[in-house]
């Protein structure tokens, strides 16, 4: 039997398409954690957060991995390829949840009768953490998943929901620019593109998250990354997903916009943007339709 502060380590991984967005986490069962399907783990980054054990598939049952979905990452604080330490816990039931929505500051959401316990039967056997982020099953605005945030429970700690859980949500929303744990573009959204996402998070996640590294071996990481294709076939996701899962400041140029027809003014805009990248390092600048801002040397205007 596993001791009551008995922990592994395990390397985390992308989670499977159907675990996104409903609290799991397949981990292997060949340690000494002694876990079974639908035990409650707490995953400790530089956060701690916690979810509900599923079973490994067979290729991952000898590879130390840990499979979660991106926003039980951002909970945790880790991203792909990071380690955390992982062990069983035993929790209390679940006796009042406060929920906030996460959205832009300037929509505005208001619920229905009967929301509640819409909520309490998508987030039923739910562990769940004051501070965390979660998204309710079927619970969409837009078309898009709405996060919640977890503004507190009763009793503190890693709590389980039931069904005699008091829910309360709140129409007050959490302003997702301010919310650095808001809802973000994970590697789980991006489907069909797993060679070119690979090559991206070797040149840009790799120099973010160890640079010290690269001093050491006396390597220039690459200072940018082109990316070109029809549009619509997911640059600017790739970009965003990669900001998210580096805890890096996101911003999106759109060529056009900045382009002036006044001499200089299109430089002065572009070293405002970069200026204000480098306060708020790491960061990423996202321009799209870069050949507006770079054109051929006889065609420019601004």
């Amino acid at each position: 039997m596993a001791g009551a502060d008995e922990s592994v380590t395990l390397r985390v991984a992308k989670a499977i398409p159907s675990d996104v967005g409903h609290g799991r986490a397949r981990v292997p069962f060949n340690n000494d954690l002694d876990l079974k399907p639908g035990d409650i783990i707490e995953i400790s980054g530089e956060n701690k957060t916690a979810a509900v054990v599923w079973r490994c598939r067979p290729e991952d049952a000898n590879l130390g991995v840990i499979r979660i979905d991106g926003i039980i990452r951002k909970n945790a604080g880790v991203s792909l390829g990071d380690r955390v330490d992982v062990r069983k816990v035993e929790v209390k039931k679940c006796e009042r949840l406060v929920l906030s929505p996460v959205m832009a500051k300037q929509q505005k959401v208001r619920f229905g009768p009967g929301i509640e316990g819409f909520a309490r039967r998508g987030l039923n056997k739910r562990p769940v953490v004051a501070g965390d982020r979660i998204f309710i099953p079927g619970m969409t605005l837009f078309a898009e998943a709405l996060p919640f945030a977890i503004v507190s429970t009763r009793p503190k700690g890693i709590v389980q929901v039931a069904p005699e859980t008091e829910i309360v949500i709140k129409e007050e929303i959490l302003d997702e620019e301010e919310d650095a744990a808001g809802h973000q573009i994970a590697y789980e959204d991006i489907g069909g593109l797993g060679n070119q996402l690979q090559k991206v998070r070797e040149m840009i996640e790799l120099p973010l998250k160890h640079p010290i590294l690269f001093r050491r071996l006396g390597i220039d990481p690459p200072k940018g990354v082109l990316l070109h294709g029809p549009p619509g076939t997911g640059k600017t996701m790739i970009a965003k997903a990669v900001a998210s899962e580096t805890n890096a400041h996101f911003t999106s140029i759109n060529g056009p916009e900045i382009i002036s027809k006044y001499y200089g003014e299109s430089e002065k805009q572009l070293r405002e943007i970069f200026d204000d990248a480098t306060q708020n390092a790491p960061a990423i600048i996202f321009i799209d339709e870069l050949d507006s801002i770079a054109p051929k040397r006889e065609d420019v205007t601004g």
